[in-house]
């Protein structure tokens, strides 16, 4: 699976952009789906990636959001059903240098209500409130890219200010599987004038 993920990456048609102290980088896939993201420039990290994937009407579909903060990602979040309204539990994820972090807002139980289980039936993680209130589950893309299992001992979280932090620390082949694409993502000439379809609105 690993080889999968990568040969997509270098199979796509990539373009690349510097801005305000992020590299932005646009895939198109054989497939027609595109890809877009946005990394730190000082550190390397995936800030946003977002889908937009190919169907069969004319019309574009609307873009994904897999990895940021979707009430900014774009112009008009309604229209994509990431938050129904302000008071509603909504999820953000982020990526650190070692691990990966969802925070999972407007959740205004004690910190000892929430579960957070490694589900390796189901690939993803599974959050639970003893009161029946809130259920979720997180797949974990990174995990299905390089072949792995989720696995409880690299499972963390936390709760204040309403808000549920889990962390999965990264394995080693999700970090090795980051520097190759880093390494390819260099060979990516970066555009010197005008803008990528890296925005979308």
């Amino acid at each position: 699976m690993a080889e999968d993920w990568l040969g997509s990456i270098r199979r796509a048609e990539k373009t690349a952009i510097m801005q305000n102290g992020k590299r932005k980088v646009h895939y198109k896939f054989p497939n027609g789906h595109e890809m877009a993201e946005e990394y730190s420039m000082e550190t390397n990290v995936l800030l946003r990636r977002a889908w937009r994937k190919k169907t069969d009407i004319r019309r574009p579909s609307e873009w994904e959001v897999e990895v940021g903060d979707p009430e900014h990602q774009f112009n008009n979040v309604d229209s994509i059903g990431l938050k129904e309204s302000s008071n509603c539990p909504y999820l953000v994820k982020r990526i650190t240098k070692t691990s990966l972090e969802w925070r999972i807002r407007n959740l205004p139980y004690p910190p000892e209500t929430y579960s957070v289980t490694a589900d390796t039936n189901e690939r993803c993680l599974v959050v639970r409130t003893t009161n029946k209130k809130y259920f979720k589950k997180i797949p974990i893309p990174e995990l299905d890219r390089v072949g792995m299992l989720p696995d409880q001992s690299l499972v963390d979280f936390s709760h204040k200010f309403n808000t549920l932090i889990i962390t999965y620390k990264k394995p080693e082949p999700v970090l090795q599987m980051e520097k190759k694409v880093i390494e390819e993502l260099k060979n990516v000439k970066d555009l010197k004038d005008g803008d990528l379809d890296c925005n979308p609105s």
